[in-house]
């Protein structure tokens, strides 16, 4: 296994017991937060296999709750996030779900409000890492260590050069890009990975662009 950096081996400042069920499922949930723009009014999380089975003992309950909350994964409140949830109008259901994970710490959190949704699968790899798999039935494979784009757009000559002739207008370099569709010509989404935050005033000339439908962003 190659590691970048001594954090990879003893894992991330963080809130215990467990790097991959605490951090990780933290990191999770914050990632859908983030994506989804503001605090959600309610959250049915999906556990699958070690997740299922063990989220109570090592804190994965609280942690997902925490992300949801927006707390980092050393914040000293994430073992009270479940009380924090309720006292903030955040209703979470889990669920043991029995069907199998290609990972065994997964988990499909579906959060929304009164008015939208969105569904997201995140995997815990493991030192507090984790990867986005999925985001409203689009494959992705995303890491949350950088900053990213995620920009849904209709499938249409032009769509990505309008997009990544701004990002190098403004010098944005990209570290990572791919692009899923569902079909020829019907929604796509590009997922973009950066080396720096992108201000709220590029993802608005952003949203301009050619055949883009929504934008939202991770922050680092």
């Amino acid at each position: 296994m190659k590691y970048n950096s001594v954090f990879d081996i003893i894992g991330p400042v963080m809130v215990g017991p467990s790097s991959s069920h605490t951090a990780g499922a933290a990191r999770i949930g914050k990632a859908a937060r983030n994506l989804f723009g503001k605090q959600p009014k309610w959250a049915k999380i999906h556990l699958y296999e070690s997740f299922a089975k063990t989220y109570k003992g090592h804190g994965t309950d609280f942690a997902l709750a925490a992300g949801l909350l927006g707390f980092e994964t050393d914040d000293p409140q994430m073992s009270k996030a479940l009380e924090i949830a309720k006292q903030n109008g955040l209703e979470i259901e889990f669920i043991e779900d029995s069907a199998s994970a290609v990972n065994p710490n997964t988990a499909r959190l579906i959060i929304g409000d009164d008015a939208e949704q969105l569904e997201l699968v995140g995997i815990s790899i493991g030192g507090g890492k984790v990867e986005i798999t999925e985001l409203n039935g689009f494959e992705l494979r995303l890491s949350g260590n950088h900053p990213a784009i995620l920009i849904m757009h209709n499938d249409r000559f032009g769509a990505i050069a309008s997009v990544t002739k701004i990002l190098a207008k403004y010098e944005i370099n990209i570290g990572h890009m791919e692009v899923n569709r569902k079909d020829v010509g019907k929604e796509a989404l590009m997922v973009i990975e950066v080396d720096q935050n992108v201000d709220d005033d590029i993802l608005k000339e952003l949203e301009e662009a050619d055949h883009i439908i929504q934008i939202s962003k991770i922050v680092s």
